[in-house]
């Protein structure tokens, strides 16, 4: 038997800053970049009651920890439930157990901003964000730590959801957060795009964005999933957080192939490659830049480990214990 801490939400939610979650993720494509093994998500779907299970997973020998993600999300609750594994990467064994349901957007929001500081602007100051929900938070809050932002607009559909998410953002955050009428209003003059949304359309023009403009779209892990149009695509050097999951379930790019304007040649480098220095990042003030990123083991990994440190430390957590195979009951 060995012992592994189980850790709930609540004891997650305020454990570490946006800024920790971006230096730990950081770390982590650092190291993928540099060899560390991820696997792009696994789903299985379920047509009634209606729901997903999914999976992905990633090691991280430099950190020493290993593990992933599962989660349901459907079903008869209609909502989603996530699990967070961490192991040893040297030894094997289980160190923690994390509900990952506050943990979430921290996460995806720092992955989205390593995407922003390898290939946004170094001066880029004004910020677009699509979408109003817990990710669109994530996303800006831990962008907020890798670019001094003086402007940011927000748009979604819904008027009580922006104006909301905009009156939440300005007390938290130094830049001013204003609500705008249409997705065309946010884009025009932003240097940094976000799309945090669950869009099955494009959810805005690709015309519309100016040379030197960087774009992070996060929603887009299902063939179905159409963030971005084919004119963004093309127009932009286009960096995902794993390659294997371009043509898998990269909703953007698969369309804009399957229109004909781009082929898979058409990806610059993965993000852990840019990262580590092994591929250029952007390499002109003038040229579109975009972070396609679906979510993978590597933030999920990378995160866990450092709550696990930073929860061991405060004394947080509850025991559990788990048998190895070697002790499994055979019977007689």
């Amino acid at each position: 038997m060995t012992d592994a801490v189980f850790l709930t939400s609540e004891e997650i939610s305020g454990l570490a800053t946006p800024a920790e979650y971006v230096e730990a993720v950081r770390e982590g494509y650092r190291q993928r970049g540099e060899g560390a093994p991820a696997r792009p998500r696994a789903k299985l779907t379920n047509e009634e009651p209606p729901g997903m299970l999914t999976d992905y997973s990633a090691v991280l020998p430099e950190t020493g920890a290993m593990g992933g993600y599962m989660y349901a999300a459907g079903f008869g609750e209609t909502d989603a439930w996530f699990v967070a594994p961490l192991f040893d990467a040297e030894s094997g064994e289980p160190l923690a157990l994390l509900d990952g349901a506050s943990m979430n957007p921290f996460k995806t929001g720092a992955a989205g901003a390593v995407g922003v500081d390898a290939l946004a602007r170094e001066d880029a100051e004004t910020l677009a964000v699509i979408g109003a929900g817990s990710q669109a938070r994530g996303q800006l809050r831990a962008t907020a730590t890798v670019r001094d932002l003086e402007s940011v607009w927000v748009y979604s559909p819904t008027k009580e959801s922006r104006e909301a998410f905009a009156g939440e953002m300005n007390e938290q955050l130094d830049p001013s957060v204003a609500a705008v009428a249409s997705s065309a209003a946010a884009v025009e003059e932003a240097d940094i795009v976000i799309t945090a949304t669950t869009a099955s359309e494009p959810v805005f023009d690709g015309d519309l964005l100016a040379g030197g403009t960087h774009v992070t779209a996060m929603g887009q892990y299902h063939p179905n999933k159409r963030e971005l149009d084919a004119t963004t695509v093309e127009r932009a050097k286009y960096v995902p957080d794993l390659r294997e999951r371009v043509t898998q379930d990269a909703g953007s790019f698969i369309a804009a192939r399957d229109e004909g304007v781009v082929s898979e040649d058409h990806v610059h480098a993965e993000l852990g490659e840019v990262v580590a220095g092994q591929a250029p990042g952007r390499e002109s003030d003038d040229e579109i830049t975009v972070f396609d990123s679906g979510g993978t083991g590597i933030e999920t990994v990378a995160a866990a480990h450092m709550l696990y440190e930073k929860a061991t430390e405060d004394g947080l957590g509850s025991d559990i214990s788990l048998a190895p195979a070697s002790e499994a009951l055979t019977g007689k």
